[in-house]
């Protein structure tokens, strides 16, 4: 997998907000490992603000309840860095927004924090449109702390296509 620079990562969120502003669609962002470098990519585009509604960085459990509404037995059970988790955070960051569109990401961008189940590298996006049902997809990145991150940001704004 290669790892996408600055320049590629700018003509994908110009892209994205392309087909969000023809189709007046608002994003909303809520990233874990990414630390809003989600939202900096969309909000460098200028114009974002004609599709870009607001983000959250919720890196903490306790950020995740309180600002995503994820549950704490989720957390418990499962896990920051999970299926379900991702799934709450995209669907809290919908009903905490004005958006139509929501993206979350949770990870371990390394370089520790990783288990023999969830070792670095594990990422967790999720996509939802506001009415509709969450997906969520799993990816195993390489590389290092900035390689994983950066992977993880494009994917995410990829994903939005197919929304």
């Amino acid at each position: 997998m290669s790892v996408p620079d600055d320049e590629t990562l700018q003509i994908l969120a110009r892209q994205v907000g392309e087909r969000l502003r023809h189709a007046r669609d608002h994003l909303v962002t809520a990233e874990s490992c990414t630390g809003g470098w989600i939202a900096k990519c969309v909000t460098d585009i200028a114009g974002s603000s004609d599709w870009f509604d607001s983000g959250m960085v919720a890196y903490s459990y306790e950020a995740k309840q309180a600002l995503l509404g994820v549950r704490p037995q989720t957390l418990e059970t499962h896990g920051a860095v999970s299926r379900e988790t991702v799934i709450e955070m995209v669907s809290g960051a919908l009903v905490n927004s004005g958006a139509s569109l929501a993206v979350a990401v949770t990870g371990i961008a390394g370089p520790g924090g990783g288990s023999p189940d969830k070792p670095v590298g594990t990422v967790w996006i999720g996509w939802k449109r506001r009415g509709g049902y969450a997906r969520a997809e799993v990816f195993q990145f390489g590389g290092d702390r900035d390689a994983v991150r950066r992977q993880t940001v494009e994917h995410a704004l990829k994903g939005l296509e197919h929304l």
